[in-house]
């Protein structure tokens, strides 16, 4: 489907990408990964075309709908959520009005046996095909649906876009993105700014989509459960495993381990073979040999070992000074802004040594009961009470606004940085990987990975006996986490961490704080056992709104004569729903010949691409063949659905 050939991206003699090839196929879907800076950010817009290689191409066929979520982006303003989503279904309407303008201008023309009018009739026939592919859920429904799965109440779809967050307006694009039906889709860390919740939601979404998926993710979890093949980009070039995520991480520990096994057995049987062409070159009974295994060197293929980027962060944070038993205590604590309370009467309390996560929806109050525990805002109500010698290092989400973009990695920690500790900056930049001139870089010019280290490098230079950490594996590539979170297990202090990453809360924390409604609740154990506990409540949930129902509905008496005008209604009400009932099976009926023509023409496409003479277009074929196949995916989707409501 997409061909990456030859493709070089260099910045003068250093080349980012370095003549990889790769082939994405449907229905692939792709982990890309790699450390921060490798160029997976890049080899999307290549993709989608935003930007050009050194050399080399991208080849797609015409017609392919890329679906591409970038790290960073444009948010649209001045509409509702709701409003701003439809905007992809915008095509529908500029469809309904142009058949409509295309019947006035038949109905106006009498020149019936020209190819001008032929050409309306045919152009007519086209848009109104198009219009009943479209007949199955309204595009509300449709879009109100993945809203929900993305964590927006019913509530929220009629607010402004400009009234939320960059993480809840990023969602707004997601949602923009699967509601336009594309055939790829191109998604960049899209799980930074999504709950747990969402996440699983949007794990399940696109198990079940049927396109192709290149995904960069630093969620160990989410690769695992949604990828099937890990292409990797490590110094330019790429590695392809046709495996998850956990699986490449073995398979190429075992490749790597191969590589070098055999690389030192090729090197003992050259280094055996030199000497005895030194030792014997100039003996004339062993001249033959001697030449034999000449020429056996020059012919040998010498096996190299792929170069490895081992370099990772050196993570140990000093130990901690001992605080009171009780770090933070909130009692009957009701916390918010003016225009709103994010959540009331809240008992919450966190004691020395503790690991504890803060989980839940965007916008429940996590961040904001960090800024009540770091004193940066006073609670609505209640008391908020900070424990005896409690010294607390502060990592925030928003590290973009904090660190000054003008200011030089080195000049980030040398202004704040006081006695023994400036003599070895130099030493703890290196620990967090920057090295050489990197430590002269400006901080504006940082990736978002290269940021997050250098806002966890100032958390080293003060012996913090709790640390505050809000996202802080956002934008972090997975070998950085992971050297996170065995320095955050080690720690001897009080760990408070606001994260949505489920595979470094695993194994970290002992105890969260769920955020939910308005409502802060406790849960000890792990993360792995409130997940579970909370897909047994939603379940739970789901059948007492089935019995629910059930119970609500009225009790039917026993059949007593009926009034004529009573018995005209039910004849009225059994009469409109045979007529549904017959429209949708007749709309059922159309749509199994639809999809039996579609499969049947597929198939012959599939016989021609298999053994492809001279004379047929590959390209056209396959543009032809995709197009097939979303009027069979829709068709299938619509035949579904009405065949569900047949059943009730």
């Amino acid at each position: 489907m997409i061909s990456i050939n030859n493709i070089t991206v260099a910045f003068g003699s250093y080349k980012l990408l370095d003549c990889i090839n790769f082939h994405i196929s449907e229905a692939d879907k792709i982990g890309l990964v790699g450390k921060n800076g490798a160029g997976k950010s890049t080899l999307m817009k290549l993709i989608t075309g935003e930007e050009a290689p050194t050399q080399g191409s991208v080849e797609k066929p015409a017609g392919l709908r890329i679906g591409y979520l970038p790290q960073i982006m444009e948010h649209h303003r001045g509409k509702s959520v709701i409003d701003e989503v439809l905007t992809v279904f915008d095509y529908l309407k500029e469809m309904e009005e142009e058949t409509v303008r295309i019947t006035e201008q038949l109905g106006e023309r009498t020149d019936y046996e020209s190819p001008e009018y032929a050409a309306l009739i045919e152009r007519l026939n086209t848009l109104n095909d198009r219009l009943a592919l479209e007949t199955g859920l309204s595009p509300r429904a449709q879009a109100e649906k993945v809203l929900a799965g993305l964590g927006f109440k019913a509530s929220e779809l009629d607010r402004r876009t400009e009234t939320f967050s960059q993480g809840w307006n990023m969602r707004i694009e997601l949602a923009k993105i699967l509601l336009s039906a594309p055939d790829v889709l191109l998604l960049d860390e899209p799980t930074n700014h999504l709950d747990i919740e969402s996440i699983e939601w949007f794990e399940d979404y696109l198990k079940a989509f049927r396109g192709s998926v290149l995904l960069v993710s630093h969620d160990r979890k989410f690769l695992d459960n949604v990828t099937t093949r890990t292409v990797e980009i490590l110094l330019g070039h790429i590695h392809d495993y046709k495996v998850p995520y956990s699986q490449y991480v073995v398979l190429r520990e075992e490749r790597l381990a191969q590589q070098t096994a055999a690389y030192e057995n090729q090197q003992r049987m050259i280094e055996k073979t030199e000497d005895f062409i030194n030792r014997f070159r100039y003996k004339p009974t062993k001249s033959n040999q001697v030449q034999s295994r000449i020429k056996a060197l020059e012919k040998l293929e010498r096996i190299e070992i792929d170069q490895t980027d081992d370099s990772r962060m050196a993570l140990r944070f000093p130990p901690a000074e001992r605080s009171g038993d009780v770090v933070f205590k909130g009692t009957a604590l009701t916390v918010g802004y003016p225009q709103k309370v994010v959540f009331r009467d809240a008992e919450i309390e966190i004691k020395r040594g503790e690991k504890v996560a803060l989980i839940g929806r965007n916008g429940e109050g996590k961040t904001t009961l960090m800024r009540v525990i770091m004193k940066q805002l006073e609670p609505i109500s209640g008391e908020a009470r900070t424990g005896h010698n409690v010294r607390i290092g502060y990592y925030a989400q928003n590290q973009e606004d904090i660190l000054d973009p003008q200011e030089t990695v080195f000049g980030t920690l040398d202004r704040i940085a006081v006695g023994e500790i400036r003599t070895k900056l130099r030493d703890l930049l290196g620990a967090f990987l920057f090295k050489g001139e990197d430590i002269d870089k400006k901080v504006s010019v940082l990736s978002g990975g290269e940021r997050a280290r250098l806002g966890m490098a100032s958390l080293m230079l003060q012996p913090y006996n709790v640390l505050a950490l809000d996202e802080p594996t956002n934008h972090m590539d997975i070998r950085s986490k992971d050297v996170l979170k065995e320095a955050l297990r080690r720690f001897d202090g009080t760990l408070i961490v606001v994260s949505h990453d489920r595979d470094f809360l695993d194994g970290l924390v002992d105890k969260l704080y769920e955020f939910r409604d308005g409502k802060v609740m406790e849960h000890l154990g792990t993360v792995q056992e409130f997940l579970q506990k909370r897909k047994l409540e939603s379940l739970q949930e789901l059948e007492r709104l089935r019995s629910g129902s059930a119970a609500s509905a009225p009790v039917v008496p026993e059949r007593q004569p009926a009034a004529k005008a009573d018995a005209q209604l039910q004849f009225q009400a059994q009469k409109a729903m045979g007529k549904e009932q017959r429209k949708r099976k007749n709309r059922i009926d159309f749509l199994e010949k639809e999809i039996g023509r579609r499969e049947k023409r597929m198939a012959e496409i599939e016989q021609i691409l298999a053994n492809p003479g001279n004379n047929d277009d590959i390209l056209e074929l396959t543009r032809e063949y995709l197009e097939q196949k979303r009027d069979l995916d829709t068709f299938t989707d619509e035949w579904t659905l009405l065949m569900e409501q047949l059943e009730l």
